[in-house]
């Protein structure tokens, strides 16, 4: 895909050049770019040549001078500009796979990009990565990636992710720690297959890699109701063990749902370090209390308001602390209301996740003045829920004044409606 320009951020370098929504950037001094990675490394110098194709097809090569770390201010609707690395992997418990069709056409594209991982902070299982890219990785210095381990034992890795690669993954790490490239890395925990002693096994072989191992987060596998096979979902034992297993490795913490499952308390900020994997669920709770702990909040509001907190069912707990005490400023209601995933089915409790018809359900009958729901319910810089469907198409058919908090993990925006 081309260096397509989706937006330009306002006041920015690229607003000044009239470079616009559907423009292409060609080339910087010359040089074709392949990601955003090769962008960011020519947009350095202070004098360059920018080659532009405008939406109507015609060609500019504009030459401006700024400063050394100024950006042009180009959003581009892809960070790669060629094709995606797409996953080779068939992992059994690929989420993409226990998807219905109908939903937006992203959800259903499986990529294994090193480039998006560094960029962006997706995941990759380095099941597909080449000499090739080693060397660029190495040359430049990248990092830190994300990186899937779920086990380090060669034979059960190549069982999980159906793919005969697979098992040279602490191979792969011994590269990254041996060129000191940073990274981080995540377990899927799939009951009877990587837990237990297998769990063990890999927090062991993960501890030898040395200062580039920044962190493990430990995850529960997510099963949807679409599920053409059977995988066991994460219990109370089995979150009990694994928190306990946990606890015995530095740098490793367990997602907050182990916690919630295992009938025990959210864990302290310092659990968390600093919560380097708060997208993996690995923290965003804790963070959320501890935020709102430190926010001035005033003992009464000059009118009567009612406020609805529309979280997901993981984040339910998080909510009635906050809810309790907003309780306590005058004139001031709160109502926690957990949306419930009938669309996925009971085992899927995170927001991000939760389609619209989920939130008009939920919110329908709910009698307040301001329905608060957090940004991950939607795709980034978009409006659009998981199914597809709009916000207005929610407000319309609830009737709700529905507000939208940027930050996920901070609660502090609650101030500018009270």
């Amino acid at each position: 895909m081309p260096a397509l320009v989706s937006d330009v951020i306002k006041g920015s370098i690229a607003e000044e050049l009239e470079i616009a929504m559907g423009d292409t950037i060609l080339s910087i001094d010359g040089e074709k770019m392949q990601d955003m990675i090769d962008y960011k490394f020519l947009c350095k110098n202070e004098l360059i040549t920018v080659e532009i194709q405008k939406s109507n097809g015609d060609i500019e090569e504009i030459e401006l001078e700024k400063d050394y770390d100024e950006d042009l201010g180009i959003v581009f609707e892809s960070a790669v500009f060629d094709r995606v690395k797409p996953c080779l992997n068939n992992c059994i418990f690929c989420f993409v796979a226990q998807q219905p069709d109908g939903l937006r056409d992203t959800l259903y594209v499986k990529d294994d990009d090193y480039r998006l991982s560094y960029l962006q902070g997706t995941y990759i299982t380095t099941t597909n990565l080449t000499e090739k890219d080693k060397d660029r990785i190495s040359k430049l210095h990248l990092g830190p990636f994300y990186i899937s381990v779920h086990t380090t034992n060669p034979e059960l890795r190549v069982k999980m992710l159906r793919n005969p690669n697979a098992g040279k993954i602490m191979e792969n790490l011994k590269w990254f720690s041996d060129n000191e490239i940073p990274f981080h890395t995540q377990i899927v925990l799939c009951p009877d297959y990587n837990d237990g002693k297998e769990l063990e096994r890999t927090l062991k072989d993960l501890s030898s890699l040395g200062d580039s191992l920044l962190s493990v987060a430990i995850v529960p596998v997510g099963i949807t109701q679409f599920r053409s096979d059977e995988l066991k979902s994460v219990d109370k034992k089995v979150a009990e063990e694994t928190i306990k297993i946990a606890s015995n490795y530095k740098k490793v913490c367990c997602s907050d749902e182990f916690f919630l499952l295992a009938g025990k308390n959210i864990p302290n900020s310092d659990y968390y370090g600093n919560f380097s994997q708060l997208d993996d669920g690995v923290g965003s709770l804790r963070m959320i209390m501890d935020d709102f702990d430190e926010l001035d909040l005033p003992q009464k509001i000059e009118n009567s308001l009612t406020i609805c907190f529309a979280c997901s069912v993981a984040a339910e707990t998080a909510f009635n602390y906050i809810s309790k005490g907003l309780s306590k400023i005058e004139n001031l209601t709160c109502i926690v209301k957990p949306v419930k995933s009938t669309y996925w089915g009971k085992n899927i409790t995170v927001a991000g996740l939760i389609t619209s018809e989920d939130l008009i359900n939920s919110i329908k009958d709910v009698e307040a003045d301001y329905i608060i729901v957090p940004s991950i319910m939607l795709k980034p810089y978009t409006n659009l829920f998981l199914d597809g469907k709009t916000l207005d198409y929610v407000k319309e058919k609830t009737s709700k004044n529905i507000v939208v908090f940027e930050d996920n993990y901070s609660v502090s925006e609650v101030l500018d409606l009270i």
